[in-house]
């Protein structure tokens, strides 16, 4: 995270999002889910993807996605 600006940019998201995917894989391989710390990242990684976004502002992410930015940066 940047803490400068107060944004959090594309390659962070998806950083943070990988960091969850390693520490939390999917029990079942056939039905591969994301957990939750994850999912609540990827909803805001597609649409900052699809909007053509490089940052969003931390001030628009809920609780759950500041901590799980937080603990991915740890």
């Amino acid at each position: 995270m940047n803490q400068q600006d107060g944004t959090v940019s594309l390659a962070q998201m998806e950083s943070a999002i990988n960091h969850w995917r390693d520490r939390r894989p999917p029990v079942d391989a056939e039905h591969a889910a994301l957990c939750a710390e994850a999912r609540a990242l990827a909803d805001v990684y597609g649409f900052m993807i699809y909007h053509g976004q490089q940052c969003v502002e931390r001030s628009t992410l809920t609780q759950q996605q500041l901590a799980a930015l937080a603990a991915a940066a740890q």
